[in-house]
Formats: C-alpha cells, sequence, structure tokens
C-alpha cells in the first residue's frame, strides 16, 4: 500500500487512537491503527518515493550520541518501542528472532527505546524477555517518535541503505511469521 499524504486531522486521530489501545480501550484497530493482521504487503504502508528522514538523535548501546546518519550503508527495520506499551514488549521476541534470522551486514533490526529510565534498566527488562540478538538504543527524549511522525507505539520503519523511508507499520506484527520474513527479505539491498 502506498502511504497517502497526511490529511488534515489524521494523525491527531491515530494518535488518539492509539493512545487509547495502550490504555486498554481498544480503539485503535476499529480505526485501522491496531495491530497488523494483514499479510505483510497490506500491513505495511510503502512510501512511494522513498523519504529522507530527519536527524534523529539517540543514544548507542554503550551511552554514545548517535543519528540514523549513523546507520546508513545498510537496509535497517526500526522498531520504536518503551518498556510499559505492552504490544511493544509482546512484538519484542519475534523481533529478536527476525535479527537472528536475517542479521548480517546487509540487514539490522534496530530497537529503539523511548524510555526514561537508565540505559541498564532497559537492557535488563530485555534480559528478562530472553532478547539476545538486539541492542538497545535509547531516546531518552522521546523526541525522535514525533520527529519520524508515529502516530503511536510501537511503529516500526523500514529504511533503505541510503537512510529513506521506504514503508512504516503502526501497531505489533509477528516479526518472525515466514511471511513477514519473506517480505523483509525482499525488501533488502544486498
Amino acid at each position: 500500500m502506498i502511504r497517502p499524504a497526511p490529511r488534515p486531522f489524521s494523525r491527531p486521530l491515530r494518535l488518539a487512537a492509539n493512545a487509547l489501545t495502550v490504555l486498554g480501550l481498544g480503539l485503535a484497530p476499529l480505526l485501522g491503527t491496531g495491530a497488523a493482521v494483514a499479510a505483510p504487503e497490506q500491513a505495511f504502508q510503502m512510501t512511494l518515493p522513498a523519504v529522507e528522514l530527519p536527524p534523529v538523535r539517540f543514544n548507542d548501546p554503550d551511552g554514545k550520541a548517535m543519528t540514523l546518519e549513523d546507520l546508513r550503508g545498510k537496509t535497517i527495520l526500526l522498531n520504536i518501542w518503551a518498556t510499559w506499551c505492552p504490544p511493544c514488549v509482546k512484538e519484542m521476541p519475534t523481533l529478536d528472532a527476525l535479527q537472528k534470522r536475517l542479521g548480517d551486514d546487509d540487514f539490522q533490526v534496530v530497537i529503539l527505546s523511548i524510555d526514561k529510565a537508565k540505559p541498564e534498566v532497559v537492557q535488563a527488562f530485555l534480559d528478562k524477555l530472553g532478547v539476545t540478538e538486539l541492542a538497545a538504543y535509547q531516546d531518552d527524549t522521546m523526541l525522535s517518535l514525533s520527529a519520524l511522525q508515529g502516530g503511536g507505539l510501537p511503529v516500526t520503519l523500514l529504511i533503505d541503505p541510503e537512510g529513506r523511508e521506504i514503508g512504516r507499520l503502526e501497531g505489533p506484527a509477528e516479526w518472525d511469521s515466514e511471511e513477514m520474513i519473506e517480505f523483509i527479505e525482499s525488501k533488502i539491498v544486498r
């Protein structure tokens, strides 16, 4: 699906729907912003033409400041999440499995936490979930979510090696399903 140009009030409506879903009121699926239940090629909103991303700042797992520019050169699946977001937590093991299966010099899953907690707390949370393949990147300012125009959590961007958004999926997904793996594989530039 090609992502249409934003319509007035569409982003605030998405934000409200996702906020209500996080609170457990479950209205986001009714507005088309909930969990991805369709096939990957239907769940992902493909961005045509590819869009340059803003210089989002965050810290790497060692606490070193970086931007999306530092990730250029490979296809990136950027997942913005938080420890307090139940759908984010639920999908984390599937992202870990995707990285284990496809991660290499040409592809990387990057999980970007917007938690205000210290990096050690976020890493301990991932350890408790059994996540072993993913490094904990963090933006404790939470500015990356709005800079990337995320409607809520989780939001996942597919980024080409030139650092441009080529697709996004708002809401959780089963990242390690065979259909999703085939879809992601078809987008990796080798």
